[in-house]
């Protein structure tokens, strides 16, 4: 098997349906042995209702094969996608991301074209339900929308490796002994669990083993999905939650890329760093932190930051 398209869903019967007719409608794919997994996490509402209906009608191209996985969090999920894949190749699609009818050709060539890729991801575009909030450049790569032009890049090249990017896990392609060889079964960071954000980071964590084993990681401007994103995201509840968890998982992620001797020299580095954006911000936007969205998201943003050492050694040690 060449190619496995690996969908992760949470009571997704609102968004799944419109995926599964994305996935089955793609193109150019008559050289490519591929199926298509759903990975359950124990939704509570009528998804696999859905997906068996689909695959009562799937077409012969490929496979659509339906897996319930009652361990909740993202990172679960996802590792039963890679469990049960197939495909040497595994692209994850979550239930609200919707490809181009040509998402499953591209990616597949572009393994081919670039053999140390490890791991890359494509452009993820914004399919709005409402207009988004003023000044939503600012935060839209962690929403996320993800556009870096026409051209491909290396995440693990000095110009990014040096600012610590990688791509989400939306719309990621991974080889699957890759993973295998160097992601730990068990990740610190276990991403969504439920309607909990606590946890997010766990891509970016899988990501910087790939990388510090010597994968290179890239963006393929060729692989398009589109990410539905409706109005209750843009409100300053549901963006306050979901910053403190991104903001929470920080440390964890810096961390990886040093060696354990370096860690106690550059810990106090970043906390001095963090505190000074952290005044910075509020200063500047200290009249506007109760009306400007945006602004409050970036500012619970930096204060999860400032303490996410204390978070992350708790959830490790302590909790231990």
């Amino acid at each position: 098997m060449d190619f496995t398209v690996a969908i992760r869903t949470y009571n997704g019967e609102k968004y799944i349906g419109r995926l599964l007719e994305k996935v089955r409608s793609q193109t150019q794919t008559d050289g490519v042995q591929w199926e298509v997994i759903v990975v359950d996490n124990n939704s509570t509402d009528s998804t696999a209702a859905i997906i068996k209906d689909y695959q009562a009608n799937w077409p012969s191209h490929s496979t659509l094969n339906y897996f319930l996985e009652t361990q909740q969090g993202a990172s679960f999920a996802r590792r039963r996608c890679i469990q049960e894949a197939k495909g040497e190749l595994i692209g994850f699609l979550d239930d609200d991301n919707y490809p181009a009818a040509d998402w499953v050709y591209q990616a597949y060539s572009f393994s081919h074209d670039y053999p140390k890729a490890g791991a890359y991801s494509g452009q993820i575009h914004g399919d709005y339900e409402v207009e988004p909030p003023p000044h939503f450049e600012r935060i839209a790569n962690f929403i996320p929308v993800i556009e870096r032009g026409d051209k491909p890049l290396c995440y693990t090249s000095y110009q990014y490796a040096r600012k610590k990017v990688y791509p989400p896990g939306a719309g990621l392609v991974i080889r699957k002994q890759v993973w295998l060889d160097n992601v730990p079964q068990k990740l610190v960071l276990q991403g969504p669990v439920g309607k909990s954000l606590m946890t997010k980071g766990e891509d970016i964590e899988a990501l910087s083993y790939i990388a510090a084993a010597g994968w290179e990681i890239w963006y393929n401007p060729k692989m398009h999905i589109y990410h539905y994103i409706p109005k209750n995201r843009f409100e300053r509840e549901y963006l306050i939650k979901f910053f403190k968890g991104v903001g929470l998982s920080r440390h964890r992620t810096r961390m990886l890329n040093y060696k354990p001797w370096q860690k106690p020299l550059i810990f106090p580095a970043y906390f001095v760093n963090d505190l000074r954006k952290l005044l910075l911000h509020f200063w500047k936007y200290r009249d506007v932190l109760e009306t400007d969205v945006v602004a409050a998201a970036q500012f619970q943003f930096l204060q999860s930051c400032l303490v996410s050492p204390f978070f992350i050694w708790k959830k490790m040690y302590l909790k231990k």
